[in-house]
């Protein structure tokens, strides 16, 4: 596979499994939808290799923003979570940051030297 789609997810929050996985779900579709829309090339080539997605750990929402940034930058499709607050955490948390779908070199510049959850 040469496309991905990586989500980085904030580990300060201690936020259960399930919540979690919500929150990277979250992340996924929104970027998804995004790159159909807007990197309609890299969406197809990820779609059809099996959209691949890759979850890795990020220090706090200061790290998220750094990376966004730096994914903007690039011009690579991104989505910040925003919680609701209805469970776990404070409404308006920022979660977790989804990055991509977009090549695996292009997205490794910004995400490859976090580690995986």
């Amino acid at each position: 596979m040469e496309y991905k789609l990586v989500i980085v997810v904030r580990t300060d929050l201690g936020i259960s499994k399930g919540k979690m996985a919500a929150q990277v779900a979250h992340a996924a579709v929104n970027c998804a939808l995004k790159a159909k829309k807007s990197s309609s090339t890299n969406f197809r080539n990820w779609f059809d290799e099996g959209q691949k997605k890759v979850v890795v750990k990020g220090e706090n929402e200061s790290t998220l923003r750094k990376l966004q940034q730096h994914a903007r930058e690039v011009g690579l499709v991104s989505s910040l979570v925003t919680d609701a607050g209805l469970t776990e955490v404070p409404p308006s948390t920022i979660t977790c940051l989804g990055i991509g779908p977009a090549s695996d070199s292009e997205i490794d510049l910004i995400t490859g030297s976090y580690s995986l959850f």
